[in-house]
């Protein structure tokens, strides 16, 4: 199969994912696309939004489509790094009789890991997922252990139950490709929810692709071309976000503390690429840029005490830059 090929059997695959959700999930078609753009081009996503939002069903119906491994981990403040990446215990040898330790693997091996309300564990476990999503791969006792491919973690908050939980660090933060905001549903959206959630229909979702043709789709999504102008685009993007920089402006240098890194820069391109793929399109322009600019930079640009006092959120202070 050519790669123009590759790249018409994406956009079919892409549609035939969205369709398949919609069974189970009714609208959040935003998220969906952005969620379909960080598997393809390796990435981890953060959702955050308030409690019943369907973040856990959307993140187990993606694994059930994609045909993948899937293991949800509930953080919680007594929630051991063991507990998530695995432990070795001591097991006797029958042929010998001697003892010999066993690693026993945690949840993070799988393909797509649910970190569900993941701010509700102290930083030492938040940091268990530091190594699997930078490097794929768990090192306990001295081994390292290569984690199955493709892998994903995918991390839900709640914005506003604050009590009894832990801020995520910045280098935890940063290795996340997107953090979505999943909002309300419509009135309609909602009358739909409340219509298809009330009634004992079973529904089953089928398998519309699987770790191969993921694979794939990732392999090609770095295949594509980008041209200079729209990487320079990127660039300068990510530069304007530092205060520090010339390139900075006044709203920049008055509202943000700390600005986004080198990784939000190469998330840009990846996102932008993968979602020219998704629409069928052989390279992509300054608009996709834009379009993944927001979940890409809102977690990686820190807003200082002056925008708070503005009332001015880390969203608008990207989007400014954007208008």
């Amino acid at each position: 199969m050519s790669d123009a090929e590759k790249l018409q059997n994406l956009h079919q695959k892409y549609k035939e994912l969205k369709d398949e959700l919609s069974k189970v999930i009714i609208g959040q078609n935003d998220v969906i696309e952005q969620l379909f753009i960080a598997m393809i081009s390796r990435g981890h996503a953060l959702l955050v939004g308030v409690p019943g939002l369907a973040k856990t069903l959307l993140i187990k119906s993606f694994a059930d489509v994609s045909d993948l491994a899937f293991n949800r981990v509930q953080f919680t403040p007594d929630l051991m790094p063991s507990d998530i990446t695995g432990t070795e215990i001591i097991e006797e040898d029958h042929t010998t009789g001697k003892r010999v330790f066993k690693f026993v693997k945690g949840p993070i091996f799988a393909n797509m890991v649910l970190a569900d309300e993941i701010n509700r564990t102290p930083p030492k476990t938040q940091a268990a997922l530091l190594e699997a999503m930078q490097e794929h791969s768990v090192t306990t006792g001295g081994k390292t252990h290569v984690l199955d491919e493709p892998f994903f973690v995918l991390a839900t908050q709640n914005p506003i139950e604050q009590e009894g939980t832990y801020p995520l660090p910045e280098a935890q933060l940063d290795r996340f490709m997107f953090k979505l905001r999943v909002e309300y549903p419509s009135r309609n959206e909602e009358i739909n929810i409340v219509r298809s959630t009330t009634t004992d229909a079973a529904k089953t979702l089928k398998k519309i692709m699987n770790k191969d043709d993921i694979i794939a789709f990732q392999d090609l999504v770095r295949k594509i071309p980008v041209s200079n102008d729209v990487i320079s685009y990127a660039v300068d993007l990510v530069a304007k976000t530092r205060p520090g920089d010339e390139a900075s402006n006044d709203n920049v240098r008055n509202w943000v503390a700390w600005g986004a890194g080198p990784r939000a820069s190469q998330y840009l391109i990846l996102g932008a690429k993968a979602l020219a793929a998704l629409q069928g399109n052989p390279t992509p322009t300054i608009d996709d840029v834009k379009h993944v600019a927001l979940p890409v930079l809102r977690h990686r640009v820190l807003a200082n005490f002056n925008a708070e006092a503005d009332g001015v959120s880390v969203d608008e202070i990207i989007q400014k830059l954007l208008d």
